[in-house]
């Protein structure tokens, strides 16, 4: 059977001293600078959301929201059980270990919270950022698939690829499955829809489709990714990612549901 050799980059690009950039760490900060960029443009769309320089501030909030968020996701959803036994690693980011869903809460919490301090239309600022989250997603796909890990399913297609940490068997690469659906296509879809002019006035129309979208992609593809080996399949041959995507899918489409034009 053919197989696709595994491309081994080192996860580390640049190491001086104690000091080490790794891959995951720059995808973080490339997406989080480059979706500042973009909502920074589609802010002032009409109608206004808020000031470039709101959206400035909220930066450094939504940062602290994606990290945060992330690591408590993770400990509470994936591992709950090895961190009641060992709480003070949940500090230990360095080790990796984020998840999506909880960085999402985060940075809605932080979201919401700026939104109310400072008197700005928390649905319409939304459908502004909305947009420029999947680079982050891409980008952070791209990092697992250089990691090595998050590797798919056992396949027999034409691209299986051998993981370094996955066993002899060929396998998806499914982190290029994801970057593509959560990164390109869903980068694609929510930057069409916010430059109608028509879908902009309906406050939260956006936000929903990011949501609804995001986890239709996610749920599509958990199909071709390993389980966690902790926690193997659930609920009706599910896996995590799927049962967290199913209410942002529900949340999103009724939020595209409700969203009307303002009076």
């Amino acid at each position: 059977m053919f197989v696709i050799a595994f491309p081994v980059i080192d996860p580390v690009l640049i190491e001086i001293g104690p000091f080490a950039l790794r891959w995951y760490a720059l995808a973080y900060i490339v997406g989080i600078v480059l979706g500042w960029m973009l909502a920074r443009r589609l802010i002032a769309l009409a109608p206004v959301a808020a000031t470039r320089e709101q959206l400035d501030d909220f930066i450094t909030w939504a940062t602290l929201g994606i990290i945060l968020g992330g690591r408590l996701g993770y400990v509470l959803f994936y591992r709950p059980g090895y961190y009641i036994t060992a709480p003070w690693e949940a500090l230990y980011v360095w080790q990796g270990g984020m998840s999506f869903h909880g960085g999402m809460l985060g940075v809605i919490l932080a979201a919401l919270w700026f939104c109310r301090r400072q008197g700005l239309p928390a649905l319409r600022f939304g459908d502004r950022i909305a947009p420029a989250v999947p680079i982050g997603l891409g980008l952070g796909r791209l990092a697992n698939f250089v990691n090595g890990e998050l590797w798919g399913r056992v396949s027999d297609v034409p691209w299986a690829m051998v993981f370094p940490t996955g066993g002899p068997e060929p396998r998806h690469p499914s982190q290029l499955y994801q970057a593509a659906m959560e990164g390109v296509v869903l980068f694609i879809i929510l930057n069409i829809l916010v430059r109608i002019p028509a879908l902009r006035e309906r406050e939260g129309f956006v936000t929903g489709a990011f949501l609804a979208f995001y986890g239709l992609a996610r749920f599509i593809g958990e199909f071709f990714r390993q389980p966690d080996a902790h926690l193997g399949f659930l609920l009706a041959g599910t896996t995590m990612g799927q049962l967290l995507s199913l209410p942002m899918m529900l949340v999103g489409a009724v939020l595209m549901l409700r969203a009307r034009r303002p009076a």
